[in-house]
């Protein structure tokens, strides 16, 4: 999801995606302990979507 995405998505979308990151990332964490990661760099990519959604998520909580 991009940032337009994430702005133009309802809370519960949000939260679904924030929850389907933090697995996504949580696969890439055990795939790198274990040496089975191929691109190290989607560790990166994620947290920055992850930061972004929940930058998004505190902007929508303070225009409420």
């Amino acid at each position: 999801m991009d940032l337009s995405g994430m702005r133009a998505a309802s809370t519960a979308e949000r939260n679904a995606e924030l929850e389907s990151l933090r697995e996504r990332q949580f696969t890439l964490r055990m795939q790198k302990a274990t040496g089975q990661l191929a691109k190290s760099s989607e560790i990166g990519k994620v947290r920055r979507q992850i930061a972004q959604l929940l930058t998004v998520m505190h902007e929508a909580e303070k225009r409420q």
